[in-house]
């Protein structure tokens, strides 16, 4: 060989610092459960009926105007057993725009933490006001409260904090949570939050760089997940209301630069909102049903696993599209690892790289309910090393 010694002490030198470049606790992805949607509930119209509540509504949404088109009646039976039994699977009980400015915030607060103590879903939280200086003060306000009426928070429990535009907010946002953890006798690292992507700043700051990366460095761990808003961006990007969806252009940007900066941090992105809300004649509530499946099979093609809903109806299709994303991808899936797992020549030539994303469809399709063990072909615990 011609390459020394002192060479390659000097290239093992090089390339450890090819680990310091990386995000700090950049950490591979853990395929655990997480929610498909987070339910959007205004703090006035919550109570501990409310999970329940959302549920029946969708179920009368099928019964009266009939199922969305497009599924099979196996889907639909899977959709209707899920909204009896568990209708909501992320709550957000809402003090922010869909609450308003009111006297009685901080006894709604402590109501609704109470109310959510009742009976909370495997995931659920709370948007308070922005950080921001105008409404710092009533945000941790909320938060206090709630908390006084809850107690210490269940699993998968958060807050969000809407308009952040900055690394700081981070900072922020890490301040309150240790004050209330100290406040509340909760252990440190208890309270977690996710920041909600609804100005041009968050994406592109006013140094040319994304400040996404380092608000997840400066949240120490805590930071959740980032939520697309959709109206607040498009409107600020002076997107006309008649044009402002999921699917516009600015939408797809922002959510790309989102998932670029949480890859391997263990951080989620979450798609926003339609306000197309499955109401009135059959006809407007089967246009509506249409176009919400198409936008979440749309973000579950570009690995968007999560969105917000708004309606109790919207679950309906919520379900659906998800479940037939999942149940649509298995066959090529199963039959794809089998291929690779045997070294068998087939069509598509997988790698690990791809062996590792089927795996990960499979599980996802397990925990939201799409496929059972069964349908895997494959032991769990084998999908998982993968």
């Amino acid at each position: 060989m011609a390459l020394s010694e002192r060479d390659l002490d000097e290239l093992r030198a090089a390339a450890e610092h090819l680990d310091r470049l990386l995000l700090p606790g950049q950490v591979d992805e853990v395929v655990a459960r997480r929610p498909v949607h987070t339910a959007y509930v205004p703090a006035d119209r919550f109570d501990a009926g409310t999970v329940a509540a959302w549920g029946a509504a969708a179920r009368d949404a099928v019964r009266d105007h009939g199922p969305p088109a497009g599924f099979p009646a196996s889907t639909v039976d899977m959709v209707l057993a899920k909204l009896a039994a568990e209708p909501i699977e992320d709550l957000r009980v809402d003090f922010e725009d869909g609450y308003g400015y009111r006297d009685t915030e901080d006894q709604d607060a402590l109501a609704a933490g109470a109310a959510l103590r009742a009976g909370a879903p495997p995931f659920s939280g709370l948007r308070c006001k922005s950080l921001e200086p105008s409404t710092v003060d009533r945000a941790a306000r909320t938060v206090d409260a709630f908390l006084t009426g809850l107690g210490p928070p269940p699993p998968g429990f958060v807050v969000t904090f809407p308009k952040a535009t900055s690394a700081a907010h981070a900072d922020v946002a890490v301040l309150l949570c240790r004050q209330l953890e100290h406040a509340h006798g909760l252990a440190d690292g208890t309270l977690r939050f996710e920041l909600q992507v609804e100005t041009p700043q968050a994406v592109l700051g006013a140094d040319g760089r994304s400040p996404l990366p380092e608000m997840i460095v400066r949240s120490h761990g805590r930071l959740a997940g980032f939520h697309y808003g959709t109206y607040d961006y498009s409107t600020a990007l002076g997107i006309a209301p008649g044009q402002q969806s999921l699917e516009h252009p600015v939408a797809d940007h922002a959510k790309a630069v989102m998932q670029v900066a949480v890859a391997g941090t263990g951080v989620h992105v979450s798609d926003g909102s339609s306000n197309v809300l499955p109401v009135g004649s059959p006809q407007e509530v089967h246009a509506a049903w249409d176009l919400h499946a198409r936008l979440v099979r749309r973000s579950l093609e570009r690995g968007l696993h999560q969105g917000w809903d708004l309606h109790p109806a919207q679950l309906v299709t919520r379900f659906a599209a998800t479940f037939q994303f999942y149940l649509d991808g298995l066959p090529p899936a199963r039959r794809r690892l089998d291929d690779y797992l045997a070294r068998r020549a087939s069509g598509v030539l997988d790698e690990p790289a791809t062996a590792r994303a089927i795996a990960r469809f499979l599980l996802r399709g397990l925990h939201c309910g799409a496929l059972r063990r069964d349908d895997l072909g494959h032991p769990i615990e084998d999908l998982e090393a993968l």
